[in-house]
């Protein structure tokens, strides 16, 4: 044993070649933590000092090579000053050119996954196998940060400025047949000839046939392209970056720049100018929020795999009612996803449509290349049409989707329950109808739960397991796996009208509703969100979802919370609704709808709906963007507090999840709870004061004056 560490060992092999192991203990996946990256030090040391060593495989003792650097660890070190951040990945970055540097040819063995540090570890190797199975990246950009590690000096020096810049600010995860095309991995093998051909490699290096050296050296050494060459394949793959992160997501384009600033340097040189820009990336608000992003997926994995351990049934045959577009979107999710599904309605043609819809949208994988036609039939044969329930005795969860009426949605689910086997879960894919209310039709309410899904059911992330007073938790755990196993993002939520999403989401509506009748323009208020980083802005939104569906759902929201949601004035919202434009659905809404060269609605102005507002809300003003910001989301913020104050969502995390996943929270921003720690908890319990004569939904919640009393964020 050459050298022994909790995280990495040095083991002589035959032929004097030496096995370098990553194989962190009490870890399921190896990942760069302090403990790994100076034991990588320390076993790089002491290979160089033994004289019985020619050359180096490195390896993984892990199903994965490397998944990355330890977030979790290192997030406390993004708070020091950047100079210390610069002085710590320089420290870091000691342990790979030590590796990088050893006077024997080195290859690295890909096993598995390699992202982050653990691809940046590879390229500090002179060259790199991998197994078929094998993935690869630097994703880094997707933690508003780019690669500190060497990844910008190596990556270029070894596959080009124009691969490198896609590597690196695209932040994609790529198979090995594109990573050999591109030049980051030298040879692809089958898993089990992995080992053997590292060694094969090194023997070629050892025997003459590789120019081992010459490798190594193209990345220590300056780009080779011309300065003028280098300066226009900057310019122009920077300019492409630009376009595609836009102006909230600056760590691709500085990813693009610190490449550009030390091309033409050399290694060590490169490496400080990457150290001292990685730092300046890390101190952004956009680093903070989608760091803790991460952090706060992770929490909501974590928290769904406690509620999994609480007794989820198998789950071998699902059923839907109801074929609408709903039903037919969780028909396709389930069968695509491996779990077959009866699709029940009570009309042929019901079912048709629901079948069509699931071709549509095979149809559209199909030609995107994601499904070949084999494997688009073997999915709909997952998908059972039927108008009886003549095998609904097998189905282990069934989800009602049928229209949103509480007596109707009562009397379809005690009628389904008689057909059911005892332990079946029962689910209701409502978005406004209390859990609780429904279950009372039940014989078995612990069976049941709600199970809600966004539309579109195949694009939208997030669904939410809506707990009813008497719902077990074994029903929770099993949708959660179900929903887990149809590829979503479940949040477990307690019953209240709007559930979580909703019941945070019209609040934000409310605001926009006051804006125009203190004589905003719907338009700025659009453009004005959007800037802040909404995808649409709440009049856009509005009729995307339907103005019908909003009329009812804030309806909803004001017999649930009246000392809120209940305006005491006609909104503009309902004005539309009075007028029949219900948005897209009727190609006119607050804006008018045409069909652009790809058959998509694509919005227009249309000068009718200032005229049908005009009665209804006050002489047109300029309000400020900040303004306007302002009072559009401290409704939004202050509702999600009140959420965790009343225990309808289980923690912060999970609440901005919920937001992101949800309706497309500006991920950027981390959620509306991080969003106020961005602020501060005193900052906007201040802000909060400054708008609260405008009503409820503005004054701040006990919780949120509580925190800002103790000086406390809701992310420590």
């Amino acid at each position: 044993m050459i050298y022994s560490g909790k995280a990495v060992t040095a083991t002589l092999l035959d032929d004097g070649i030496a096995e370098l192991k990553f194989d962190l203990q009490g870890e399921s996946v190896n990942k760069f933590n302090r403990e790994t990256i100076e034991e990588l030090a320390q076993a790089a040391a002491a290979l160089k000092a033994d004289g019985n060593v020619k050359g180096l495989i490195v390896t993984s003792g892990k199903g994965v090579f490397i998944v990355g650097a330890d977030i979790t660890e290192f997030t406390d070190m993004f708070k020091l000053p950047e100079d210390e951040i610069a002085g710590w990945c320089l420290s870091a970055n000691q342990a790979f050119n030590a590796v990088e540097d050893l006077p024997f040819p080195t290859v690295c063995a890909i096993n598995g996954i390699a992202l982050g540090g653990g691809l940046e570890m590879a390229l500090s190797c002179d060259f790199r196998v991998a197994a078929t199975t094998a993935q690869v990246g630097l994703p880094e950009v997707k933690l508003g940060l780019f690669p500190g590690f060497g990844g910008t000096v190596r990556m270029p020096r070894l596959i080009g400025v124009d691969n490198a810049v896609e590597w690196i600010a695209a932040g994609g995860q790529h198979k090995t047949d594109k990573a050999l095309k591109d030049g980051v991995l030298d040879a692809v093998v089958e898993p089990e000839k992995l080992k053997d051909a590292a060694i094969a490699l090194v023997k070629q290096c050892l025997e003459g046939k590789i120019d081992y050296q010459a490798k190594r050296a193209e990345k220590q050494q300056p780009l080779k392209l011309p300065p003028m060459e280098n300066m226009m394949a900057f310019q122009t793959s920077g300019a492409f970056v630009a376009q595609q992160a836009g102006r909230n997501y600056p760590a691709p384009v500085a990813a693009v720049n610190v490449m550009q600033q030390h091309g033409g340097m050399t290694r060590d040189q490169a490496l400080e100018v990457e150290a001292k820009n990685f730092a300046k990336i890390a101190k952004t608000p956009q680093a903070t929020s989608l760091v803790g992003l991460f952090l706060a997926d992770q929490a909501v994995k974590k928290a769904n795999g406690a509620h999994v351990k609480k007794g989820a049934l198998e789950i071998n045959q699902a059923a839907v009612l109801g074929a609408g577009i709903m039903g037919g979107g969780i028909a396709f999710q389930s069968a695509l996803k491996g779990t077959p599904i009866i699709m029940k309605d009570i009309a042929d043609k019901a079912l048709d449509l629901g079948m069509n819809e699931a071709s549509k949208l095979l149809a559209r994988r199909v030609e995107r290349k994601r499904l070949d036609a084999a494997g688009m039939g073997k999915v709909l044969s997952q998908i059972r049409p039927t108008l009886n329930y003549g095998d609904f005795a097998d189905v282990d969860v069934v989800v009602e989707a049928v229209v949103e009426n509480e007596k109707i949605k009562q009397s379809v689910l005690a009628e389904v329950e008689e057909k059911l086997k005892g332990d079946a879960v029962l689910a209701s894919n409502t978005s406004t109808i209390s859990i609780t209310r429904l279950a009372s039709a039940l014989k078995k309410p612990e069976n049941f739960a709600g199970m809600h899904f966004f539309n579109p059911v195949h694009m939208m992330p997030l669904v939410e397991i809506i707990r009813g007073e008497k719902t077990s938790d074994t029903t929770v755990a099993t949708l959660v796996k179900y929903a887990q196993k149809m590829g979503k993002n479940p949040v477990v939520v307690n019953d209240c009208p709007g559930f979580l999403v909703n019941r945070v989401l019209f609040p934000y509506f409310g605001g926009f509703g006051l804006l125009l009748r203190d004589g905003a323009d719907f338009q700025a208020v659009d453009k004005a969100m959007e800037k802040f980083g909404w995808p649409m802005g709440p009049a856009y939104l509005l009729d995307v979802v339907g103005i019908d569906t909003g009329v009812h759902a804030a309806a909803v929201m004001a017999e649930g919370f009246p000392e809120r949601m209940n305006y005491g004035f006609k909104d503009a919202t309902t004005v539309m609704f009075e007028n029949k434009r219900y948005g897209q659905k009727t190609n006119v809404g607050f804006y008018r709808y045409e069909e652009d060269k790809k058959g998509k609605p694509k919005k227009v102005v249309d000068d009718e709906t200032y005229t049908l507002l005009a009665p209804h809300v006050g002489e047109r003003q300029e309000i400020s963007e900040e303004e306007i910001v302002a009072r559009m989301m401290i409704p939004m913020c202050t509702e999600t507090v009140r959420c965790l104050e009343d225990n309808i969502v289980g923690s912060a995390a999970e609440a901005d999840m919920a937001m992101i996943y949800g309706i497309g929270f500006p991920p950027f921003r981390g959620g509306p709870l991080r969003y106020i720690d961005s602020i501060g908890t005193r900052e906007f319990v201040a802000l909060c004061d400054k708008y609260a004569h405008l009503g409820g939904i503005y004054e701040a919640p006990q919780l949120l004056k509580d925190k800002a009393a103790k000086g406390e964020s809701f992310f420590g």
